[in-house]
C-alpha cells in the first residue's frame, strides 16, 4: 500500500513532469531560488558520480566549456529525451571542448542504471540534499528543474538556459556555444 506521503510525492513528480514536457517550466525567480549572475565565476561544487570516480567538482574541467544541465528525474519521459538527444550530439561537443555534465537529485545507482539503459557517455551527478541545485537556482523541494548553464573554460558562468524543451535543447545549446566560442578567443574555445 502507498502510503499518502508517498502518493502526494509520486503526484507532484508527475505534474513537474508533464509540465517540463510541455515546456510549462515555473520561473525560476519564483520556485527555483536565485540565478547565479551571467559573467562571473560559476557556483563550484563536488558530487558524486556514476562514473566509478568518487566525486567530481566544477574545477575539474578547467580548461574546458562545460555544459550543466538540470533535470527532474532519471527514466522520466522528458529528461530520457533531453539526455538522448545529448548523447546523439555528443560527438559535437567533444570537438567543441566541451564536457557535459548531468545534475539530478537522483542517486549514483539510479544515475548508473539510468546511464547504462540508455548508453549515456557523459557524467550524471548526484545532487540528492539539491545544495548545487540551490546554488544554481534550479530546485523545487526534492526535484532539480530543467535549466542549463554554459560555463566557459575558466569557469564563468556564459548562458542560462530556463524554458528547455528536451526535444531541441541539444541544438539550441551548441547553437550558443558555436557563438560564445566565436566570441572567445582562440586560447579558450
Amino acid at each position: 500500500m502507498i502510503s499518502r506521503r508517498n502518493f502526494l510525492k509520486i503526484l507532484l513528480v508527475s505534474c513537474f513532469a508533464v509540465m517540463s514536457w510541455l515546456n510549462l517550466t515555473p520561473v525560476a525567480h519564483a520556485l527555483g531560488g536565485k540565478l547565479p549572475p551571467l559573467n562571473q565565476p560559476a557556483p563550484e561544487f563536488t558530487l558524486p558520480t556514476n562514473t566509478g570516480e568518487g566525486q567530481v567538482s566544477l574545477s575539474d574541467w578547467r580548461g574546458k566549456w562545460v555544459v550543466l544541465y538540470f533535470y527532474p528525474k532519471d527514466f522520466t519521459s522528458g529528461c530520457t529525451i533531453e539526455a538522448r538527444r545529448f548523447q546523439q550530439d555528443l560527438p559535437k561537443y567533444i570537438k567543441k571542448n566541451v564536457q557535459i555534465i548531468g545534475v539530478s537529485a537522483d542517486d549514483v545507482d539510479s544515475h548508473a542504471k539510468f546511464c547504462d539503459s540508455e548508453g549515456l557517455k557523459f557524467p550524471l551527478l548526484a545532487d540528492t540534499t539539491g545544495a548545487v541545485s540551490k546554488a544554481y537556482g534550479s530546485w523545487i523541494g526534492f526535484l532539480s528543474m530543467r535549466h542549463t548553464f554554459i560555463i566557459d573554460p575558466q569557469g564563468v558562468l556564459r548562458e542560462i538556459f530556463l524554458k528547455v524543451n528536451p526535444l531541441v535543447h541539444s541544438t539550441e545549446v551548441l547553437g550558443q556555444l558555436e557563438k560564445l566560442q566565436s566570441l572567445s578567443s582562440p586560447a579558450q574555445g
